[in-house]
């Protein structure tokens, strides 16, 4: 299988995946805000392990995973009828955690430039400073 293929297949998957999951699932349990951030198809197509990423609280991310994974079978059926392969693969679905780890990195950065210009002001106030 080339990785050309692979590749584009993965990005039909998951724009169809996502499209199923907004319109289609009708759990209460899944959150209003879910993205599907990535699918990668197994080399044999049997098997496909998409990536959602949840806007919520820890309780709604993991109510959310757990729907979507036993709506799997839903969302393949649905899935299917648009895009034509000879086996649709079997989704499982996992929280995708880049986001909040973007966040929490992007907050410790944001603390170390304060303390840099919080000292810099501090080193320009004290004459007795080098």
């Amino acid at each position: 299988m080339s990785k050309n293929r692979v590749d584009r297949l993965n990005s039909l998957l998951k724009e169809v995946i996502s499209e199923v999951v907004i319109k289609e699932v009708r759990n209460p349990k899944v959150a209003p805000f879910v993205t599907v951030t990535n699918v990668e198809i197994s080399p044999d197509l049997q098997h496909a392990k998409v990536s959602i990423s949840v806007i919520g609280s820890d309780q709604q991310k993991s109510d959310t995973i757990t729907a979507l994974q036993s709506a799997a079978g839903f969302i393949a059926i649905h899935a299917s009828k648009k895009v034509v392969l000879r086996y649709f693969p079997a989704l499982s679905f996992k929280l995708d955690t880049s986001v909040d780890e973007h966040l929490r990195i992007d907050t410790i950065l944001n603390k170390i430039h304060e303390e840099q210009r919080a000292r810099k002001t501090n080193d320009d106030d004290n004459p007795l400073s080098p």
